[in-house]
């Protein structure tokens, strides 16, 4: 008998998301319609922002965001070489350099001990990852951003309905980021969101999302450049009928998550994720590192081992500097951040979302093991 699949992720979908798309399709207003505000006042609610700004994805979000805070042509941009490339690329598209820390070790986030010594008179922004849901050390960042006069961006693509000492993500920097991929916490289908209590960044991110368009003007008038980074009602719906229903989300997350660490957190062959003090996470993925006894191709040959056995499985995340255009850009080599070259090359991600069962996780870990 086949043994059934066991995806690495999948969205947590109810009737609840499917009425309230159905009724948007329903209406006449797919787009730019009443969806899109009510969505963006709740999520700001949700991070303790006064605005949110919605868009077509987390990268766009991103993308919005440094160009709305005129980050261009020379300026540096300090960030996480272990991330999802957007986190990079999106300084980049700007023509600004994203300069990299290493991470450290214990929470896989980037370390603040090493940031200050990257500063330099080009330097405009930190821009911190939320990696896999833990939130990194605000105070220790925001020290440093405030003392050199830096503006701070929260990348919490991966960390919605986490806190540190209370605050939820998005709610410490100048903005935050937030992504809603089918992988996330809540999913949109496709989408994104910028979140500040700057008015006149959450307005002229507004503008840049929609052609350039200001509010008062018509729709043929365009006072700026910008792009076409909307979301359209249907997402939007999806989103709020997704938010609404949070709590209930984190809180399967936080059952799954909770039997592998009683499975695994155990095994001397393998290390977790260290959680930082004053941290509540939602978490995105669950990864666990090898020991260092194991290799790449150690990793590779078990994550081929576990599909064959019918269990989604990947690595998490390659180093953005050793990706194929950053070596030939700006000359990255192995070596250049040897914690996250150390932690990229044993990551194994496993499968985590609502569906799983107890029995799922426990054949999970047994193959897991089989294979070390």
């Amino acid at each position: 008998m086949t043994e059934k699949q066991l995806p690495l992720a999948r969205p947590n979908i109810t009737q609840v998301e499917i009425d309230a798309v159905v009724a948007v399709l329903e209406s006449s207003d797919l787009s730019l319609g009443p969806k899109l505000p009510a969505f963006e006042e709740a999520f700001a609610d949700q991070c303790r922002r006064k605005h949110a700004v919605a868009c077509s994805s987390g990268t766009c979000a991103l993308h919005l965001l440094i160009r709305a805070m005129g980050i261009r042509d020379g300026d540096e941009v300090i960030t996480t070489p272990f991330s999802f490339i957007a986190s990079a690329n999106c300084a980049l598209i700007e023509g600004a350099k994203p300069v990299f820390v290493d991470i450290d070790p214990h929470t896989w986030n980037i370390d603040p001990a090493r940031i200050e010594a990257a500063v330099t008179p080009k330097t405009k922004a930190i821009l911190p990852v939320d990696v896999f849901g833990q939130m990194v050390d605000m105070d220790a960042i925001l020290d440093i951003a405030h003392r050199h006069d830096l503006r701070m961006i929260e990348d919490s693509c991966e960390a919605l309905g986490s806190t540190y000492k209370g605050k939820p993500a998005g709610s410490f920097g100048d903005a935050g980021v937030f992504g809603f991929y089918p992988n996330k916490q809540i999913t949109t289908g496709e989408g994104g969101m910028i979140v500040t209590d700057d008015a006149a960044l959450a307005r002229l991110s507004r503008s840049l999302r929609n052609q350039g368009r200001d509010g008062n003007g018509g729709w043929l008038a365009h006072p700026r450049l910008g792009f076409n980074y909307r979301i359209s009602d249907i997402n939007c719906a999806l989103g709020i009928a997704q938010l609404h229903r949070l709590t209930e989300i984190a809180s399967e997350r936080t059952r799954v998550y909770e039997l592998y660490q009683t499975r695994l957190g155990p095994e001397k062959r393998l290390t977790l994720q260290g959680l930082r003090p004053g941290v509540t996470p939602n978490w995105f993925v669950f990864v666990v590192r090898l020991a260092n006894r194991y290799n790449l191709a150690d990793r590779d040959r078990i994550l081929v081992s576990l599909r064959e056995k019918g269990i989604g499985c990947s690595n998490y995340f390659a180093p953005i500097h050793l990706q194929p255009f950053y070596v030939e850009e700006f000359g990255y080599r192995r070596g250049d951040f040897p914690v996250c070259e150390a932690l990229a090359d044993r990551t194994v991600a496993l499968p985590f979302h609502h569906e799983l069962s107890s029995e799922d996780v426990d054949r999970v870990c047994g193959e897991l093991r089989n294979q070390l």
